[in-house]
């Protein structure tokens, strides 16, 4: 299979507009590669009240991942 490679974006932490149609181009040439599968309709599950959940924790290492996240739009 062919392989399609494009530049090495620049480190500046941010996705800039000329490389963002490279993205775009890159996605649309990969797109005929992926399957598509087609599952069947999920079976309709009942929420949970919230009174029910109890114990949930989440490990340090993803807590700590998210936090050093930027909010959508910084």
């Amino acid at each position: 299979m062919p392989q399609h490679l494009s530049p090495a974006l620049p480190a500046t932490g941010a996705i800039e507009p000329e490389h963002l149609e490279g993205l775009r181009g890159d996605g649309a040439r990969m797109a005929p590669h992926w399957a598509v599968t087609v599952s069947p309709p999920a079976r309709h599950v009942s929420p949970v009240a919230p009174s029910r959940i109890r114990g949930i924790s989440v490990p340090a290492a993803s807590a700590d991942l998210l936090a050093g996240m930027s909010d959508y739009g910084d």
